[in-house]
């Protein structure tokens, strides 16, 4: 009675996951078509951007056509500039207003955090205008530091790294400043290293954000010298230019490629760096 009872529960239960492994793969080849789209006619003549032989050559000819049609040396330099300038900043910032939230009690401490938090719910389209309008007053129109001045600090990152370092023991500090270790040395020394997941997670976040930011930049930037690589594509790819989908899908790609590159790579780093900081 029991077996005959299980029998049919078992088979609707695997039929569930079937169509459930289905779907999963039918929704993925429909998030990858796009992309797979890009990189036929990237590396395809224009006359197979919509005949797909399978016996059709293969070309580096649109690659070596969008290399030359634009900058792109110089919006890939620039790019790396802005990514390390904000990076870099964003570390330092958050990792100090962090450790001060976490750890010590002054006046108004509160009120900061809970200003910091607000920020999370602000929308940075929002303060466009103000932020133009500093970069303006400062002179910094146009310029690599102006792209980055609105980034320097992060109030996603000073929220991470401040639960982070809440759960770092009280021992752990305590035996620190037995063995003479000051406020920062015990910074470096104790919370870093323990929180290295939290980083590469946050790293990785604010990375892949600023490399295919667009609007602030498009807005703050006038010339090739200061343009990142979102920038520069969407002007190589602006209709003036001619809509020509096989040097821009290939510009497309150069583009990403570093990203695409960086996640192959470091994709089992990637996933449990994002387990292991509880990023959703």
């Amino acid at each position: 009675m029991i077996q005959a009872n299980a029998s049919p529960i078992a088979g609707t239960n695997g039929a569930s996951r079937a169509l459930e492994t289905v779907g999963a793969y039918m929704l993925a080849l429909l998030w990858a078509l796009p992309f797979l789209y890009v990189v036929w006619t990237a590396f395809h003549s224009a006359e197979y951007e919509v005949n797909f032989n399978l016996f059709a050559p293969i070309t580096l000819e649109n690659f070596v056509t969008a290399w030359h049609s634009a900058p792109f040396a110089r919006y890939f330099l620039n790019t790396f500039m802005l990514i390390t300038m904000v990076l870099a900043s964003q570390l330092v910032v958050c990792t100090l207003a962090a450790y001060a939230f976490a750890k010590y009690d002054f006046p108004g401490k509160t009120i900061l955090f809970f200003l910091v938090l607000v920020q999370l719910m602000i929308m940075p389209e929002a303060l466009m205008v103000e932020n133009y309008a500093t970069a303006a007053s400062l002179g910094l129109v146009d310029t690599i530091v102006a792209m980055g001045l609105p980034y320097l600090a992060s109030a996603f990152g000073i929220f991470l790294l401040r639960q982070t370092f809440m759960t770092v023991p009280k021992e752990l500090d305590d035996a620190a400043r037995i063995e003479g270790a000051g406020p920062l040395k015990i910074l470096l020394k104790v919370y870093v290293p323990l929180a290295k997941p939290v980083y590469i997670a946050y790293g990785l976040v604010s990375v892949s954000y600023h490399w295919n930011n667009l609007l602030w930049p498009l807005v703050v930037t006038n010339s090739v010298t200061t343009r990142p690589l979102t920038v520069g594509l969407q002007v190589f790819s602006s209709p003036d230019q001619g809509v020509q989908w096989g040097i821009i899908s290939a510009a497309a790609l150069m583009t990403s490629a570093p990203l695409l590159i960086g996640f192959l790579l470091f994709q089992r780093q990637f996933v449990q760096s994002f387990m292991r900081a509880g990023i959703k």
